[in-house]
């Protein structure tokens, strides 16, 4: 069984002095000890990367955060809107057409991701410069003016009379749902809106059950989750009309870039979804897709993802 690693002639050598115990130690050892140093330029084998497990398996991880349109689950439970199903189409294209969803909180999509609970963020992520610090984006998927992109969902006839951010921050009584981890957790701060006035969820639908029932007086969003939720609930909820949501302390910046987000270290994965992204993005199937999610061919991305965190970095 030692075949040509000759164990034998070490036994003729002296060896053979030792205990039977010893011995049955030394007649396992060696062999793989001499064949080892016999091809010293033996490695081990490099580990497998997300990108080859992927291709390999046909399977990819997605993480969302419920929030329609960009993330949420249809009645029958499958995960749609823009983030997911445009994923579904770039992977699709790789040849991965088994795509397992991942749900998590909004503010814990970033840990889960790096912690590799999942292999892709893709709930329509805005591209912000923190987080440009702590993950790697794709090239974005759609653009939102934030003038145009805002708004504020109230109970039906809007009984606190709520159409900006500081009518919120002149009243301390006020109490402003957002999920946490969004820039309007941000925006609400830079109004001036305090911290014991703002509520956290971890997704859209329990702002909406806390706004339905009274334990918050307003849920801030961009327009088109608003929208959708006020769909969700059409006679406990409205859209707050205006919302005036311009607030000069948050900076110049008025246009926002949603895309997928992956851990620094999958560059390869990353460069094969960006090609197989760009291929698709801005084609009549990505536009028809988008359009039920309320994307259209005016919010098509027109900065690159370098440009986007080089100037807001």
């Amino acid at each position: 069984m030692i075949g040509r690693c000759r164990v034998k002639e070490l036994l003729r050598t002296g060896i053979v002095m030792l205990n039977p115990v010893k011995l049955l130690a030394l007649a396992v050892a060696v062999p793989f000890l001499l064949c080892a140093a016999a091809n010293p330029g033996a490695r081990a084998a490099a580990p497998e990367s997300a990108l080859q497990r992927i291709l390999r398996t046909g399977t990819v991880r997605i993480g969302f955060a419920a929030e329609a349109p960009y993330a949420y689950l249809e009645p029958g439970g499958r995960v749609t809107g823009e983030g997911p199903e445009v994923a579904r189409k770039v992977f699709a294209r790789m040849g991965v057409n088994n795509v397992q969803m991942v749900e998590s909180e909004f503010g814990m999509l970033i840990h889960d991701l790096k912690a590799g609970r999942f292999d892709v963020i893709a709930t329509g992520m805005y591209i912000l410069p923190d987080r440009c610090r702590q993950i790697a984006f794709s090239e974005p998927t759609y653009r939102a003016v934030n003038q145009l992109g805002q708004g504020l969902a109230v109970r039906a006839g809007n009984p606190r009379n709520l159409h900006a951010y500081g009518d919120i921050a002149i009243d301390r009584t006020i109490r402003l749902g957002v999920v946490a981890g969004t820039i309007e957790h941000r925006y609400a701060r830079a109004a001036g809106i305090r911290d014991e006035q703002i509520v956290l969820f971890p997704n859209a639908v329990s702002a909406g059950r806390s706004l339905r029932a009274g334990r918050i007086d307003a849920y801030a969003a961009t327009a088109k989750a608003v929208e959708a939720l006020v769909e969700r609930y059409p006679r406990g909820l409205e859209r707050a009309k205006p919302f005036d949501s311009r607030i000069p302390a948050a900076g110049p910046e008025t246009v926002h870039y949603g895309a997928s987000g992956f851990r620094f270290q999958d560059a390869d994965l990353l460069a094969a979804f960006n090609k197989h992204l760009l291929e698709f993005r801005g084609t009549a199937e990505h536009l028809a897709l988008v359009s039920k999610f309320g994307v259209t061919k005016d919010e098509l991305p027109d900065l690159t993802t370098a440009e986007i965190c080089r100037r807001r970095g």
